[in-house]
């Protein structure tokens, strides 16, 4: 049995983690029988999540757990696709992770009313004598890793405008199929739905959401795959009142 070790439902979404979600959605897809337990960071041996126990190993990072899944099950989760459009389902995958995910996560850990809404309450457990002083720690750590990698380096109106390159791409590429590439979604579709989900999540609200909200296949899209594949998750990204309040 796989054990799947991620977050939980939470932020206005059935899982925290958009990485999580892509390992649980692949899990899905490969239609293997697996357990999900909450745990954090510290406790993988990449100091990530999502990671996943089986047969006594572990093993850390949704990639690798994909190859995993693929290897030794004999799951193609892009069964059918050419070459071509292998490659470009992994460019687009590519595209999300670093560079639309570090824009949703930038609105969720580095603007201060987000934050304490959100990533705070991962650590209500501590002493309240040590968890603000905690709290500044983690958030100049997160705010230090986002300099390093690049998005926090530019004005919020910059990555807004960084966000919406990648969901017009998105947009272009989807058009009028219901998934990423064909008419069944593959490996891609599980990374690019938990990316715009976040982005989407009425829970933050940000100039990005904003954004994303504007794009109607984009919306229709997460929508879909949230019926297909988390059919009992009570799903709104607030469009209409969005709409209404513009």
């Amino acid at each position: 049995m796989i054990v799947l070790k991620g977050s939980a439902e939470q932020f206005g979404l059935p899982e925290g983690s958009p990485y999580v979600t892509k390992t649980e959605i692949q899990l899905k897809m490969a239609g293997l029988t697996y357990t999900k337990e909450p745990a954090l960071p510290m406790a993988s041996p990449k100091g990530t999540i999502p990671f996943i126990e089986y047969d006594g190993q572990v093993l850390a990072d949704s990639t690798f757990i994909r190859f995993h899944i693929e290897q030794e099950y004999g799951v193609d989760l892009d069964e059918g696709l050419s070459p071509v459009e292998r490659a470009t389902a992994l460019a687009v995958e590519m595209m999300c992770e670093h560079q639309l995910i570090p824009a949703a996560g930038y609105f969720r850990w580095l603007i201060p009313a987000n934050f304490e809404k959100g990533p705070a309450h991962f650590f209500d457990g501590m002493p309240d004598g040590e968890r603000q002083a905690f709290l500044s720690t983690v958030q100049e750590r997160v705010r230090a890793a986002m300099m390093a990698r690049g998005i926090a380096r530019h004005s919020e109106p910059e990555i807004v405008a960084l966000g919406v390159r990648c969901m017009k791409a998105i947009d272009t590429l989807l058009g009028d199929k219901p998934y990423l590439m064909r008419d069944t979604p593959c490996a891609a579709d599980a990374i690019v739905f938990a990316t715009l989900a976040e982005c989407m999540t009425p829970f933050f609200p940000s100039p990005l959401r904003d954004a994303a909200i504007r794009f109607p296949r984009l919306v229709a899209y997460v929508s879909r795959m949230m019926d297909r594949f988390y059919p009992d998750f009570e799903w709104d990204a607030g469009v209409g009142a969005a709409q209404k309040a513009a």
